[in-house]
């Protein structure tokens, strides 16, 4: 695939996906089909939507108002916890396909392991068999910590792809990191804009003045050198421009080491082990 504006990275199925993607968290479904067009026509070629968001339906009208070929869209969702477990797992599918009117799915998520409902495993089993059948190329997890990803590693027949979870620099996740590295999952970050924490900030505000660029294409950038996929999400024209572009400039080593001092543990969302 070409996916142009951002560089693919591969994952360990074959296939590849788009560096930066967009992400329709609480885009109002109304809103999404407009918003989603705007980013394939800036460049996007990776959307990142979930059942959770309510606004499947609004993503596959987006998609097909940019006549865009199906195969130069990498499109993602997920399946929410309250459809956890093999048979509701494979009918959250349906129901998502219906919404997004399409004939595949490029990456289908677990969206929280849920850890409470102990279904996780059995919700894999039923993602491992819409990739059997081809309704899914690529299959992964959102929001799992080392500890879950352990038991689909031991107890099911296929490592998830990616790990989809929050990351930014006052939550690197390093430890998680390095269980992906170690494993070939690919990591994907959501909130990486902190949900708007880097705005303001002096450390971020320095790095972006002496590169040109806006604090939060510091960020996006700091994302993209660590080697992962990021998902920023914006329903205004030119700030869905401007965080894709984040190619044209580096940050060198002074600039990664002050990032760096901005580590705290805090979090924009819940601890996955306390979610279900």
């Amino acid at each position: 695939m070409d996916f142009r504006t951002a560089p693919a990275l591969g994952l360990s199925d074959g296939h590849t996906i788009p560096q930066v993607g967009f992400g329709v968290y609480k885009i109002p479904r109304e809103r999404t089909a407009d918003a989603v067009s705007t980013a394939l026509e800036a460049g996007y070629r990776h959307i990142d939507t979930a059942t959770l968001y309510a606004n499947e339906a609004g993503v596959g009208e987006g998609i097909r108002r940019s006549n865009l070929p199906r195969e130069e869209v990498f499109v993602t969702t997920k399946v929410w916890n309250s459809d956890q477990g093999f048979d509701s797992t494979l009918r959250a599918f349906d129901t998502s396909m219906d919404l997004l009117g399409l004939d595949y799915l490029d990456l289908y998520l677990i969206h929280w392991p849920a850890p409470a409902q102990d279904l996780y495993v059995d919700t894999w089993r039923a993602l491992e068999r819409l990739q059997s059948e081809g309704r899914v190329r690529s299959i992964g997890v959102s929001n799992f910590h080392p500890h879950h990803l352990e038991r689909l590693v031991n107890e099911t027949e296929t490592v998830p792809v990616v790990n989809q979870i929050e990351l930014h620099p006052w939550l690197p996740q390093k430890a998680t990191q390095e269980f992906h590295s170690a494993h070939g999952i690919r990591t994907e970050a959501w909130s990486p804009l902190a949900r708007g924490r880097v705005l303001g900030n002096p450390t971020l505000d320095a790095i972006a003045d002496k590169h040109g660029v806006s604090a939060a294409q510091v960020v996006l950038r700091w994302h993209v050198q660590l080697g992962n996929v990021v998902l920023p999400k914006s329903v205004t024209p030119e700030r869905i421009a401007a965080n894709i572009d984040v190619f044209g400039f580096e940050l060198d080593d002074a600039d990664l080491a002050s990032i760096a001092t901005l580590e705290s543990g805090e979090r924009t969302g819940r601890n996955p082990d306390e979610l279900d």
